[in-house]
């Protein structure tokens, strides 16, 4: 993957964000004496370029990692004012984070009391950064999750596009809470045609901490593809926080690869998640150099890596055409081939799904209600 070209005052502040979250230069604290063009910038920010790479970095996902990595390398350089602006940012994520997290403590606690299976998904993949929803996993019937949100926490349930209810996932609307909780109830995928994984999630569930507090979250293996799902047979881009969160599993060594590949053909998304990886490591062996490897097996599997991916709208994007519609294919093809009718029906829809939502972002300017 090379050096992408800038062509946007946008897709330079997804580079230097890149850089400041990458590159061995800040690392840490420590002044290592490195000088590159990116590391000048993000050095000598104006106001206005600070605010542009602090919306970057909510957007993606990665504000308290980004914010602390530029903190420390201010500090180090002496530059009290630029420091000040970081540390600001910081404290008020910190905070706003600091507030979500006892409520999402609470929500799985309550579905614990009441004999009710609750995987958090997705949101604390990020940490110690927070995505902008909480994201849970239940096995609980909606009516049940339904009447438990509103009784125990006063709950409002949002309005439901087309999306959610073939995904089987609602929205909740907590008093006290800025971020909606969005549940996901006895199935995964876009349109709700992950059976496979679904039965996975809350029967491989392990618990960490977050700051002394424990959680129910996703194996290593679900969690990965969960993410792909998102990334490559849905959203079809990537946040920076999904870059970083799966490179640190793989640096790590935390991924059991012959359970993934095993857990992802079962889910017929094997290539997607083969794919999803070796974008992830090429995109920071982009900035690092080289150093990031992955197994044979994965590689070989891949469709394709970060030369296909483009800056567009402040994320990083995996083309559709004939990338992404490729791997589709593949996934329809192997649900149908395994009986699965009624997933297969579910999945078929998506075309629809979102030729509808094109049409209506055309007309209306939006695609809610409809994605």
């Amino acid at each position: 993957m090379s050096n992408p070209s800038v062509t946007s005052p946008s897709q330079k502040t997804m580079l230097l964000l890149s850089h400041l979250l990458l590159s061995p230069a800040f690392a840490d604290s420590d002044d290592r004496g490195r000088s590159s063009l990116s590391e000048s910038e993000l050095l000598n920010l104006d106001r206005g370029d600070f605010e542009q790479l602090l919306a970057l970095a909510s957007s993606n996902h990665v504000i308290v990692r980004g914010m602390e990595r530029l903190a420390n390398a201010m500090h180090s350089r002496g530059d009290a004012m630029r420091e000040e602006w970081a540390r600001d940012a910081l404290a008020m994520d910190r905070t706003r984070i600091a507030n979500a997290i006892p409520f999402l403590r609470s929500i799985c606690a309550a579905f614990e009391e009441e004999g009710q299976e609750a995987v958090v998904i997705k949101s604390l993949d990020h940490w110690p950064d927070l995505g902008s929803d909480l994201d849970l996993y239940t096995t609980a019937i909606p009516e049940t999750v339904l009447e438990l949100m509103k009784r125990r926490f006063n709950a409002r349930l949002a309005p439901r596009s087309w999306g959610d209810r073939l995904a089987r996932k609602w929205n909740f609307v907590i008093p006290g809470l800025p971020e909606a909780v969005e549940i996901h109830m006895g199935r995964l995928g876009q349109t709700g045609e992950q059976m496979v994984l679904a039965s996975l999630v809350a029967r491989r569930a392990r618990r960490i901490q977050i700051d002394g507090v424990p959680f129910r979250v996703p194996h290593v293996s679900d969690r990965l593809m969960i993410s792909a799902l998102q990334r490559m047979y849905r959203h079809f881009y990537f946040r920076l926080c999904d870059i970083i969160d799966s490179a640190a599993l793989i640096e790590g060594g935390l991924i059991d690869y012959s359970d993934l590949e095993e857990t992802a053909t079962a889910a017929g998304i094997w290539e997607g998640m083969a794919t999803y990886l070796v974008i992830v490591a090429d995109y920071v062996n982009l900035y690092r150099g080289s150093g990031m490897h992955l197994p044979q097996a994965v590689t070989s599997s891949a469709r394709f890596g970060g030369e296909k991916i483009f800056y567009a709208k402040e994320f990083l994007r995996v083309p559709i055409l004939p990338q992404s519609a490729g791997l589709y294919g593949s996934q329809l093809g192997g649900l149908l081939r395994k009986g699965e009718l009624e997933s297969s029906v579910r999945l078929g829809l998506l075309p629809w799904l979102a030729g509808a939502a094109v049409v209506g972002q055309k007309i209306t300017g939006s695609d809610k209600g409809i994605w």
